[in-house]
């Protein structure tokens, strides 16, 4: 339910040039989420592990004794209508990783059905990758790539409900 930008290999040479990347973190992503309320401290960042939860395949948890090494920079934007619109940045690339770290800070995306099912604002989870910065696999030439917020995520800030 993320909206955004993603990359996908034309190749399989490309395909593995770019995991290759992905693992030495040479990919950069920001990513947009809406919280409710006002997040405190406006920027910091979450070093916080990750492991699943009991027996499930697809839920996870902040475990400091178990969990896998996982860190998200935040940012404050902007608060409105009773949100706050966050910049995330990524040092880690665990699963869930922006979701759990979020409602670690008791800071959940609004509309995420796994970790906090509010849909009063919105139908999905509030999360969108706005930047990709990388050089091409191939070409070496840098890239940077740019989307906007999208529209039921501007709809949240400006108090638009989705059945309005």
């Amino acid at each position: 339910d993320t909206s955004g930008l993603t990359v996908i290999a034309k190749h399989l040479v490309s395909s593995s040039i770019l995991s290759f990347m992905a693992v030495r973190h040479e990919i950069h992503r920001e990513y947009l989420a809406i919280v409710r309320g006002t997040v405190s401290p406006a920027s910091g960042t979450i070093n916080a592990p990750l492991a699943r939860t009991g027996s499930s395949i697809i839920e996870r948890k902040v475990d400091f004794e178990h969990g896998e090494h996982a860190v998200t920079h935040y940012k404050v934007l902007k608060e409105q209508n009773q949100h706050s619109l966050v910049s995330l940045i990524l040092e880690t690339g665990r699963t869930h990783q922006i979701r759990v770290h979020l409602q670690y800070l008791g800071h959940p995306l609004v509309g995420d059905y796994l970790y906090n099912p509010d849909m009063e604002w919105i139908s999905r989870q509030a999360l969108h990758a706005t930047r990709l910065r990388f050089h091409h696999p191939i070409t070496k030439e840098p890239l940077e790539f740019h989307v906007p917020l999208p529209q039921d995520m501007q709809n949240v800030l400006e108090g638009i409900r989705p059945d309005a």
